[in-house]
């Protein structure tokens, strides 16, 4: 594994009026893992995600990309990072008025010179890794919540991005759609090798998938470790989350049972 960070976030301050939501934020992300940002809803969690996409900017600190200070590029710097990104938003964020092919080729219309025939072949194999052949020509409202993530997961991945950002990925999904988007997940970044990050708070079970777990308590991370270590640190805050959230372990697996 390279031991650089693909992604570094080095002591990012930000507020919003005489709200501080995030007091210093130093966080490194590794090409090829997946980091979960976990912590009270509301309290920065996405915001973190918002600095790394460059949609805001700090009140103070770095963010590097590839190596790369996000702060200090123009804006077609900026744009050629982006096409390195895939986004999956909390809702999907699909176009209702287009069909799921129209919604995944968007970014491949948008982006790209590819050829309609090019791009059929590209969508086409994005819906098969989601186990959604046959949806091409169906609207969102046709599709049930897990389909839609899965939609909206195939448009994140179209162009075969490096990083892709979760952002509360199972909200609104019952326990077997949660665990088949955990399952989705878990074969694409097998398949195609991305960094991934998400922002979840369903806790235990993105450990799961985590290669690190990183707390934002209080505007700051507390810590950035491997599930195992997470779950037997002495940092007092990650202990009483860890406490607090894993009393539910044995109620979801009875749930699931």
């Amino acid at each position: 594994m390279n031991t650089e960070p693909i992604i570094q976030l080095i002591d990012i301050k930000k507020g919003f009026g005489p709200q501080q939501v995030l007091k210093g934020i130093n966080l490194s992300i590794y090409e090829g893992k997946t980091t979960v940002i976990v912590g009270e809803s509301g309290k920065g969690k996405s915001l973190i995600i918002k600095h790394i996409l460059g949609l805001i900017k700090p009140d103070s600190g770095k963010v590097f990309v590839f190596g790369k200070d996000l702060n200090k590029m123009s804006g077609k710097e900026l744009k050629e990072i982006r096409s390195y990104f895939g986004v999956l938003f909390q809702n999907a964020a699909l176009f209702d008025s287009m069909t799921v092919f129209d919604n995944v080729a968007l970014p491949l219309r948008e982006r790209t010179r590819a050829s309609e025939g090019d791009i059929a072949g590209m969508v086409n194999e994005k819906l098969k890794l989601m186990d959604l052949e046959g949806s091409n020509e169906k609207f969102p409202a046709q599709l049930s919540g897990g389909m839609r993530k899965r939609v909206g997961l195939a448009r994140a991945l179209v162009l075969n991005p490096r990083i892709v950002f979760f952002d509360e990925p199972t909200t609104g999904l019952d326990v077997a759609k949660s665990n088949e988007i955990y399952r989705v997940f878990f074969r694409t970044q097998t398949k195609l090798g991305y960094t991934a990050v998400i922002v979840s708070h369903d806790v235990p079970k993105i450990f799961k998938l985590a290669d690190y777990v990183a707390l934002l308590h209080d505007g700051i991370i507390q810590d950035c470790l491997p599930p195992e270590d997470f779950q037997t640190s002495d940092n007092p805050f990650i202990r009483e989350f860890v406490e607090k959230t894993m009393g539910l372990i044995y109620e979801s697996e009875e749930v699931e049972g």
